[in-house]
């Protein structure tokens, strides 16, 4: 529990936005957005710390795009 507070505290003290969110058991996951850049990093109550970044790849697209999220993510 010490780590979790503690990164919530340097994210803090950085200015840098996150959230918080529980998508499995045993884990709480701080989803952080940077320019460029979302993180996940997962906290689980074992002390094991898992990160996932992903990384823009510069691409820029317009509105069509939408439809594509819309076509390929939708129930």
């Amino acid at each position: 529990m010490k780590k979790f507070i503690d990164f919530l505290e340097r994210l803090e003290e950085n200015k840098i936005y996150y959230s918080l969110d529980k998508i499995r058991n045993d884990y709480i996951m701080v989803d952080i957005a940077v320019p460029g850049e979302r993180w996940e990093v997962e906290f689980a109550t074992d002390g094991n710390i898992v990160v996932e970044r992903f990384r823009s790849i510069g691409d820029v697209e317009g509105e069509e795009a939408i439809k594509d999220l819309f076509d390929n993510f939708s129930d």
